[in-house]
């Protein structure tokens, strides 16, 4: 019963068979083999257009230097004031992008976009004292489990642009709002506005593969020194190509981001019928978020459930008790029914 992430969750077969094979051989370094170069072309056709696709290591990699691709001195990057850049990433983007990550409210995980506007407009491009506006960054899906419908996204990216703004978009658990909105990439990207993707693989059964895909070439100007000098070109580059060759092949990572959000599907489902825990709010993604009675989240750590007490937002619809605590539940590829419905059997009988 393993909700505690789903970086916990390890790499699907297929992956790790692919990269199996891989070690076995050699190919030419630093992004330059004929495996790299297919997966580029593979970026090409899902997001209908030619891309330029940078692979990294990590998640907060991924998030710092497209960040940093459009940095201005005396730069500030707009992001909802829960977001992953500003509460969990130590800083690295402000260090990377050498610019200050600023806080906008809205409700659910998701940035107002009048909250939007009136933020950038404190920061005009003349007034030195301040810093100027610089970026704006969202994520989809959200920190609170939530996800921006596609007329949400073009509230923001109209926002940015009328401020001459370039949009980044934050997808660490990008496949589970694509499959939840069953929209193409293409019409939750660039078709909205957006300019830069950070694009998750490690959460949805990567072994450890991101890409930074840019919609627009020429912010990619001056990318590869970028991720050079921030020691993220990786000699044998193809390990990653191997893990996104496999998790694109047959709309495999579609499937298991599908396979997690019925999951936490299930889960919610369940949560609902019991009296001893509800939904703090409503998700839509592969992560949820319950209030329980501290005996039967109890009950449940003594039976082996992982999961994460988690800090309760200001604006909960229904305060947590003394006697309760709120937790955050992330389902996986690998969640099985047989976690979920122990998981809840447990909590019901707490």
């Amino acid at each position: 019963m393993f909700f505690a992430s789903d970086n916990w969750a390890g790499a699907h077969p297929a992956i790790n068979e692919r990269l199996s094979r891989e070690s076995t051989r050699f190919a030419a370094a630093y992004g330059t083999s004929d495996l790299d170069k297919t997966v580029e072309a593979r970026f090409n056709e899902i997001f209908e257009r030619d891309v330029s696709v940078f692979f990294v290591s990590t998640g907060t990699a991924a998030n710092s230097l497209s960040l940093a691709s459009v940095a201005r001195v005396g730069g500030v990057v707009f992001a909802h004031s829960e977001a992953h850049v500003i509460e969990d990433e130590c800083g690295a983007p402000d260090f990377f992008s050498a610019m200050r990550m600023v806080p906008v409210e809205g409700e659910s995980g998701k940035i107002d976009p009048e909250k939007l506007a009136a933020r950038i407009a404190g920061f005009p491009q003349g007034h030195v004292h301040h810093g100027r506006a610089a970026a704006v960054t969202l994520t989809q899906a959200t920190e609170s489990g939530t996800i921006y419908s596609l007329d949400e996204i073009d509230a923001l990216t109209g926002v940015a642009k009328a401020n001459g703004l370039p949009v980044h978009m934050d997808g660490a658990r990008f496949a589970n709002a694509l499959v939840s909105l069953g929209c193409t990439p293409a019409e939750m990207t660039w078709k909205r506005g957006v300019d830069i993707l950070s694009f998750g693989g490690t959460k949805n059964g990567c072994w450890c593969a991101e890409a930074i895909v840019f919609f627009n070439p020429d912010l990619a100007r001056d990318f590869a020194f970028i991720r050079k000098r921030a020691a993220q070109l990786f000699s044998k580059t193809r390990f990653i190509s191997a893990q996104f060759e496999a998790y694109l092949q047959d709309d495999l990572w579609l499937g298991m981001a599908s396979h997690a959000n019925a999951m936490a599907d299930r889960l919610r489902a369940g949560i609902r019928s019991l009296n001893s825990a509800r939904l703090a709010w409503d998700t839509t993604s592969n992560e949820i978020f319950a209030v329980l009675d501290k005996a039967s989240a109890k009950a449940a750590e003594t039976r082996g459930a992982k999961f994460y007490d988690w800090p309760a937002p200001h604006n909960m619809p229904e305060p947590v008790r003394d006697n309760e605590m709120l937790i955050r539940l992330v389902t996986s590829f690998a969640t099985t029914r047989e976690d979920v419905d122990q998981f809840l059997s447990i909590c019901g009988a707490g």
